[in-house]
């Protein structure tokens, strides 16, 4: 997690350094299905290279937004989950799922 003194003054600010990205965001969509294991969080989010989901998965587990279990098989299974703190989160993505549907309705 970061500190106090690495975050930016403006809560919102917070908020969108911690989630601000395309593929964040996308990530976070997808584990407030279920936990998901890497490959299949690849193979759902179109576009997205190995190296920017494991830095992704990395910096969200770092921030304590999102879990990782490895379980002791051969070969080692690994699931992603929201934290406590992910699932905090749910409210803000859902508005955000909301606004879409709304915005698209007024577009189309």
């Amino acid at each position: 997690m970061k500190t106090k003194e690495e975050l930016p003054a403006c809560p919102v600010a917070t908020t969108v350094q911690l989630i601000g990205s395309k593929w964040k965001l996308l990530i976070l969509r997808n584990l407030m299905a279920r936990p998901w294991r890497f490959n299949e969080l690849k193979k759902d989010l179109d576009g997205i290279s190995q190296k920017v989901l494991t830095e992704s998965l990395r910096s969200m587990e770092e921030d304590g937004i999102v879990t990782r279990t490895v379980y002791p098989e051969v070969p080692p299974r690994v699931v992603y989950a929201l934290s406590p703190l992910g699932e905090s989160m749910r409210p803000i993505i859902s508005a955000m799922e909301t606004f879409g549907n709304e915005y698209r309705k007024s577009v189309l």
